[in-house]
């Protein structure tokens, strides 16, 4: 009897056990359709910053290039003025860019004497004088500088502007 019972146990056992089977694969199935559907929304989410980024780009793109239109067509407008004016006229307004940066490097050069006589005066050390006067500003100021002329110049020529 006990073996009958043991039987029939065992073969209910195996019963529920090939019912429960499919159940556990479609949970485990939809696990995975589950990640699987994470995994592409996070793609598309992906997607979609890298479109949102492509736009703005194109906009920028688009700004800058209706500045520098608007910046050629006054260049062109300036030109035109220029030549339909006085000769001295022109000269004048030819010398107006210059002329303002000669006078901010004056004032610049002016502030930095100041400040180097009353270091002298107040017996500062040489070394602790050029930390006072040279700083990282001043160096960003130089290359800013340096660059304009040495870089912007030469591409200008060279594309003919």
């Amino acid at each position: 009897m006990i073996e009958f019972l043991g039987s029939g146990f065992i073969g209910a056992l195996l019963g529920g056990l090939f019912r429960l089977a499919p159940e556990v694969l479609k949970f485990f199935d939809k696990k995975d359709e589950r990640s699987h559907e994470l995994k592409m929304f996070t793609l598309q989410t992906d997607l979609e910053k890298m479109r949102g980024e492509f736009r703005m780009e194109e906009k920028y793109v688009d700004f800058s290039k209706t500045s520098l239109d608007a910046i050629s067509d006054a260049f062109k407008q300036q030109g035109e003025a220029d030549s339909k004016a006085w000769k001295w006229v022109a000269s004048v307004s030819a010398l107006v860019r210059p002329g303002i940066a000669w006078v901010l490097f004056g004032l610049y050069t002016a502030v930095k004497l100041v400040i180097v006589n009353y270091a002298v005066l107040s017996n500062v050390h040489p070394l602790e004088i050029i930390r006072m006067v040279w700083t990282p500003e001043d160096f960003g100021i130089l290359l800013m500088v340096l660059t304009f002329y040495y870089v912007g110049r030469p591409i200008e020529k060279y594309t003919g502007r």
